[in-house]
């Protein structure tokens, strides 16, 4: 049988790997330290282009769709959920690009939280709930369908470091 979503559940960790990174970077501000703007450079890039970019290409693209084509066999329907998350996390995102731009630590600071928290309670959902629903909702001919089209989407195209490299440079800045 296919599996769907553990390549997914696997991305997250290291999304969860740079919120850590980015909650103790605010615990730091609050404790005084100045706002290392390299820092937040790279985690907003890396949010842009690694979780909204090649993640939810994956789950808005590829893996929701097929659940809603699929929907008579799915107990509710969670997904307009996860697409209000996504996008209040853009927004979050949006508001840490601001805050950079004006200098605005405190604006920072809230908007880094708040997307920290948000994606937490997020991805536990998506692991804990929704990823199962996709694997009882679908079948193995429509899970083939769906890795394939997630084979086709290259990392490469968003993120060029590698991942490891780049979650470690992080605990080293902090």
């Amino acid at each position: 049988m296919e599996n769907i979503t553990n390549e997914l559940s696997k991305e997250h960790q290291y999304i969860l790997k740079v919120i850590d990174a980015v909650m103790l970077e605010c615990d730091r501000l609050v404790q005084g330290k100045d706002v290392d703007e390299n820092f937040f450079q790279r985690v907003i890039s890396f949010i842009q282009n690694y979780a909204d970019g090649y993640h939810h290409v994956k789950e808005e693209d590829i893996l929701f769709k097929a659940m809603l084509r699929n929907m008579v066999n799915t107990h509710c329907n969670p997904i307009p959920v996860m697409l209000h998350e996504h996008d209040a996390g853009r927004e979050f995102v949006t508001g840490m690009k601001s805050a950079l731009v004006l200098y605005d630590k405190e604006a920072l600071i809230e908007n880094a939280r708040r997307y920290g928290n948000l994606l937490r309670d997020h991805i536990f959902k998506e692991d804990n709930v929704l990823y199962e629903m996709a694997e009882e909702a679908l079948n193995d001919s429509e899970k083939k369908t769906v890795n394939e089209a997630y084979a086709a989407v290259k990392l490469e195209n968003f993120i060029k470091q590698d991942l490891d490299e780049f979650v470690k440079s992080l605990s080293v800045t902090i």
